[in-house]
């Protein structure tokens, strides 16, 4: 047994070895410039190396807004400005969503005798979707709980906050749900 675990051994760096030599003999135009590619970023790593940060501002960015957005019942001020430079808003309860946020994945991978297939998984509601509507949001109205949704896009902008707010271009924002922001507060 031990002298057939030495064989299989021996030829499994054999094959190893066979693979490497081969790669390293690969003279293609493709081969020759990725290794060219790779020599001029090792010697700028070697003479540039990354620094690591200490702190990242990125990741406390993160965390806030995890700590502000995981509170059950918060409410967001969704404002909207069309190409005219109009203002409107909705009040939801959380958080706009885009189309493009699922709860399950939106592929399946299915192994086989054949390998390993990615295909399109059927979304929450047993159909399929293209993957296209992330310009598409939807949320509920925060006083009557109406569902509501809104496309951003075509000269559209929107501006999400979690407080209402008094800045003069949407002071006279006209209200696009049952919600209604009076004297900067939520009027329900």
């Amino acid at each position: 047994m031990r002298r057939l675990t030495r064989v299989l051994t021996a030829l499994a760096a054999t094959a190893a070895l066979a693979f490497t030599a081969a790669a390293c003999t690969d003279d293609s135009s493709q081969a020759q410039e990725s290794r060219t590619k790779q020599s001029g970023y090792d010697r700028l790593v070697q003479r540039q190396p990354a620094d690591a940060m200490r702190y990242s501002p990125t990741r406390e960015t993160i965390n806030k807004w995890v700590d502000n957005w995981e509170k059950p019942g918060k409410l967001s001020y969704v404002y909207l400005q069309n190409a005219n430079g109009e203002y409107g808003y909705f009040v939801l309860e959380g958080l706009p969503v885009s189309y493009c946020a699922m709860l399950t994945p939106p592929e399946d991978v299915d192994s086989s005798n054949s390998g390993m297939v990615t295909k399109t998984a059927p979304g929450m509601d047993g159909v399929y979707y293209s993957g296209g509507q992330c310009s598409a949001y939807y949320g509920f109205d925060a006083t009557t709980g109406a569902y509501m949704e809104f496309t951003i896009g075509s000269n559209q902008s929107f501006f999400l906050y979690d407080k209402p707010m008094t800045l003069p271009e949407f002071r006279d924002a006209t209200p696009l749900g049952e919600t209604r922001i009076e004297g900067g507060k939520v009027a329900r």
